[in-house]
């Protein structure tokens, strides 16, 4: 049952993290009313590189969605909805909690256990994805 605990925790820093890459980028990059503009930026206009640094994140823009990664190795990829909501899935949570200064290797269960003891801070908004509630 540690485990689910452990699982917990991770979700829990995901969303810490996800929210202080946030805050990062709007702080770095004025024009950006929401993290998800991040891809009008780079594909439209392209005011932005598609991989590059911002701050203490490197960044990388992907089909829809975009890594970061933090100046202490800590990953955070996330997708964006077509409304611009960030979503995410059971690979990028494992993929964050791999690493961390301590890795955290929790199995996809754990993780969906965790993500549903979580509701109604999240919400699956389609089968395997998930957002933190508005």
């Amino acid at each position: 049952m540690e485990q689910v605990g452990d699982a917990r925790g991770l979700v829990l820093g995901y969303v810490n993290a996800l929210n202080a890459v946030d805050a990062a980028m709007r702080a770095a990059i004025p024009s950006l009313a929401r993290l998800a503009d991040i891809l009008s930026l780079v594909r439209s206009r392209r005011i932005i590189n598609r991989s590059g640094q911002v701050g203490t994140y490197a960044y990388t823009v992907h089909g829809a969605g975009c890594r970061f990664v933090s100046d202490n190795g800590i990953e955070v990829d996330v997708d964006f909805a077509p409304d611009g909501s960030e979503i995410f899935d059971l690979w990028r949570l494992r993929w964050y909690g791999l690493s961390l200064p301590k890795p955290l290797d929790v199995t996809d269960q754990d993780l969906r256990t965790a993500v549903r003891s979580l509701q109604p801070l999240l919400s699956e908004v389609r089968p395997g994805w998930f957002s933190v509630a508005s």
